[in-house]
């Protein structure tokens, strides 16, 4: 489905730009493991660390001025990139690792046009774009299961979000983009430290990825990655989800061989990010008669819904939709706590070990974490 627009509406407050996106849809694939974080002897933690490894660092406290130090303000910078990023995109290139696949172009927001031979659906490109599946992307969910996941965050439209969440015992994976973390600190420090929800990234600026340079998605990714990572005691998130669902090979080599990423894609959509826009795509009730399809429907495979914690619309939305899920027998779960069909709800937070990173192999798989006990917190627990 083509998009009909694209909101990139970066409002300038102080220096910062919030940004508020548009999307689209596809479908297919599954979780490889349940963890949304690398653990810390993750080889990936050495791109990030600002001094020894197990240094014990303490980082600025989230929303101060010497924690958003160092951050591009908007546009993810390629002139400043930490030099261990780019050494592993160098690395991985003259491996043969990152296809050699040339970007697309999009065009008043339509749907990326690759240049004349390359098709999108082939094995070569294999463009989400064009719905293709390449194995080790998460496009759908266990039987029976529904993986709860939104995207944009965090905004203020979030609040309401959290504290609903909270209050059911819910966790859910927040896809957040960068510049927005900057913005709303307070936001984020609710979604991590107060819910002990799974964070994973959905880039700085929030473009269409596969226009873009290995230099630049290296930029996109990273310093998303490096914020969440200095915002969550040093933690690395394991997840990403490109904007519109815009990735192809070479944009998933990039995300998996320099940072360790795994590429989350959707099965469902209900359009409810336009739900705020001038000219919406749809309605809360054409939205709910989508919802009571799916949710009454077959549970094979499970669902992965794409949502969006743009506005009190699009949050009103899942609200709206949540006694479905709990009344048809779904299993809820954090998007990044599936593995392979097992469901582990509540089982990550935010107090979880810390373990020095290791140089070495990205294919080092991470030890078995201790189990931890920490409470859910409560919906007077959860930011108002």
């Amino acid at each position: 489905m083509s998009r009909l627009s694209t909101i990139l509406l970066l409002a300038t407050t102080a220096v910062y730009a919030s940004v508020t996106p548009a999307h689209e849809s596809h479908s297919e694939n599954k979780l490889p493991s349940n963890r949304w974080y690398h653990e810390d002897d993750h080889p990936v933690h050495a791109l990030f660390k600002r001094g020894p490894v197990g240094d014990g660092i303490v980082y600025p406290a989230i929303g101060t001025p010497e924690w958003s130090a160092g951050f591009p303000p908007a546009t993810a910078d390629t002139t400043t990139l930490p030099k261990p990023w780019v050494d592993a995109l160098n690395a991985a290139a003259a491996a043969g690792k990152i296809p050699d696949i040339p970007q697309s172009t999009s065009t008043n927001g339509m749907d990326p046009v690759y240049p004349s031979g390359y098709d999108p659906s082939s094995a070569i490109v294999c463009s989400s774009t064009a719905k293709c599946v390449t194995p080790g992307d998460v496009w759908d969910a266990p039987p029976g299961v529904i993986a709860l996941s939104f995207d944009d965050g965090p905004l203020p439209a979030s609040d309401q979000l959290y504290q609903f969440l909270a209050s059911h015992s819910e966790h859910a994976t927040h896809f957040f983009i960068g510049t927005n973390i900057l913005l709303y600190p307070d936001q984020f420090k609710t979604a991590f430290e107060t819910n002990q929800d799974d964070i994973a990234v959905h880039t700085w600026t929030h473009p269409y990825m596969t226009t873009k340079s290995n230099l630049e998605v290296v930029a996109e990714i990273g310093w998303t990655i490096e914020l969440i990572h200095n915002s969550t005691g040093g933690r690395i998130p394991r997840y990403w989800r490109p904007p519109y669902g815009d990735s192809d090979m070479r944009i998933r080599a990039v995300a998996k061989e320099v940072f360790g990423l795994t590429t989350v894609i959707w099965n469902q959509d209900t359009d409810d990010w336009t739900l705020s826009e001038p000219v919406p795509l749809t309605t809360p009730e054409k939205i709910q008669q989508q919802m009571t399809q799916w949710l009454t429907g077959p549970k094979t495979p499970g669902l992965v819904i794409l949502e969006h914690e743009l506005s009190d619309l699009s949050v009103k939305s899942f609200i709206d939709a949540y006694p479905m899920m709990v009344s048809n027998g779904w299993t809820r779960t954090s998007l990044a706590q599936l593995d392979a069909g097992a469901v582990y709800q509540n089982a990550w937070n935010s107090t979880s070990q810390v373990i020095p990173a290791k140089v070495g192999d990205l294919a080092v798989k991470p030890p078995a974490r201790a189990s931890t006990t920490s409470a859910k917190p409560t919906e007077t627990t959860a930011k108002k």
